[in-house]
């Protein structure tokens, strides 16, 4: 029985054609008893999840994913997504309600393929296809009557109907009739103890009416609150006015912090009281730069695909033009502090607390402590940095571990906060360290010379 509630009303079939109906009856009677045979492509931190989520739900799930590592964790029983606890992968594994795979030759074994295969942005801001390319043309290979496909991977308003519908057709099914295809943009926030995969309301929208009302009947088995929306460019415009709306408002809040910045203004303080009006003020707050998956990138596959229809997004540009700028400001403000204490950055000991794109999770994906790391390399900065979810990465080729803040903070020049990471001591931080620049009012309400904020 599918809980929480979905925001559709599944009437009777209209469909032209016995055959028609008869693929969409089928399929929408194995999604109602939960025999129908669920695939997840892509099994990172927005697929596991979702393939979880399934197979707590009673279907019998199928994750493929082309990396043998996590194929193999999976199967163990191992999770490597920090919001899919192992004892819960495990008893799902060992219940044979999920597995893990590279052989994209069970495809054609499967009734519905929910792709969650990344996008990222070219160095030219153009968008990358190749991964949905890649995976819609192993669906292609193994497509059958009574197939739902979901594209999740966030992308350009089209993508869909223009990119994936036509490899797909090649088959000679007919879409809405014979497969159905539907776009379903994901939400997830890594970290977020409150809201998940389960409780965050799914937006879906098909290519033809039969595709929305099958794919939301589908995501109503295992998600609380599901929205139709009359399209795929709907559904996929939906992911990036969301993550726009994030992007630009953060702009604002950056480009507010530099201002406040040459006028000796403190920033928090500013917005901390703008945000007691009740109405008409959502609080938003600067940092060292944008990271993760969505919101440094969605927004320019908005911007790339308005340029195709000869519109300049301009909001954008210019919001990801200060954000991109705040891993030079947050430099500068080290090298300053430094110098007001008559050393110089070149040769100095920088210590960075957190390195993670956002507090309490693993993940580096664009996160502007490598960004500002780069930068303090390369004016010739000695580093070193603390993260309780990261043991080591590489800085243009200088290889670090993760070092115990209580003791590299002591023995550093300058320890820059970076991300707020909750398991940090930040009493201890501020006895121990010598000079501190925090980038995420992480030290609120802590008074001392040595701080220095953003």
């Amino acid at each position: 029985m599918a809980w929480g509630c979905i925001i559709i009303e599944v009437g009777a079939m209209n469909l032209v054609g016995t055959e028609s109906r008869n693929y969409a009856q089928e399929l929408e009677e194995k999604i109602r008893t939960r025999t129908a045979r669920v695939g997840v492509m892509g099994l990172g931190y927005v697929g596991l999840p979702l393939a979880v989520e399934f197979a707590k739900a009673g279907f019998a799930v199928t994750g493929l994913e082309v990396e043998a590592n996590k194929v193999a964790g999976i199967n163990a029983g191992e999770s490597y997504v920090l919001d899919v606890p192992s004892a819960q992968l495990r008893s799902l594994v060992e219940a044979g309600r999920l597995r893990a795979s590279g052989d994209f030759s069970l495809l054609r074994e499967l009734d519905t393929v929910s792709i969650c295969v990344p996008t990222p942005l070219r160095k030219t801001k153009d968008p990358d296809m190749s991964y949905i390319d890649t995976a819609c043309r192993q669906i292609a290979k193994h497509l059958h009557p009574g197939m739902l496909i979901v594209l999740e991977s966030t992308t350009y308003p089209g993508t869909t109907a223009e990119f994936v519908l036509p490899m797909l057709e090649e088959s000679g099914l007919r879409v809405g009739e014979e497969f159905f295809l539907a776009f379903s943009p994901e939400r997830v926030d890594p970290g977020n103890p409150n809201y998940q995969t389960a409780n965050i309301p799914k937006v879906i929208g098909g290519i033809t009416a039969e595709c929305t009302r099958l794919g939301a009947l589908f995501c109503a088995q295992a998600l609380q609150v599901v929205v139709p929306v009359s399209s795929t460019r709907v559904a996929e415009m939906v992911k990036l006015l969301e993550n726009t709306f994030r992007m630009i408002n953060i702009g604002l809040a950056n480009e507010m912090a530099l201002m406040c910045d040459r006028m000796g203004i403190d920033v928090w303080e500013v917005i901390e009281a703008a945000a007691t009006k009740p109405f008409g003020f959502m609080p938003f707050y600067p940092g060292p730069g944008l990271g993760g998956h969505c919101i440094p990138i969605d927004p320019f596959y908005l911007s790339w695909k308005t340029r195709q229809a000869g519109i300049e997004a301009r909001f954008i540009e210019l919001a990801g033009y200060i954000n991109c700028q705040m891993p030079l400001f947050v430099v500068e403000k080290i090298q300053n502090a430094l110098n007001d204490q008559a050393k110089p950055l070149k040769g100095s000991h920088i210590h960075i607390m957190g390195v993670a794109y956002k507090r309490d999770i693993d993940d580096l994906r664009e996160s502007p402590a490598l960004d500002i790391m780069h930068l303090l390399k390369k004016h010739g900065a000695r580093l070193s940095y603390s993260d309780p979810y990261v043991p080591s990465l590489t800085v243009d080729g200088l290889g670090l571990a993760a070092e115990p803040p209580d003791v590299a903070a002591g023995a550093a020049d300058c320890v820059v906060v970076v991300t707020d990471h909750s398991a940090f001591d930040y009493h201890q931080l501020v006895e121990n360290a010598r000079l501190i620049v925090d980038t995420r009012n992480a030290l609120k309400g802590m008074h001392s010379g040595k701080i220095v904020r953003l």
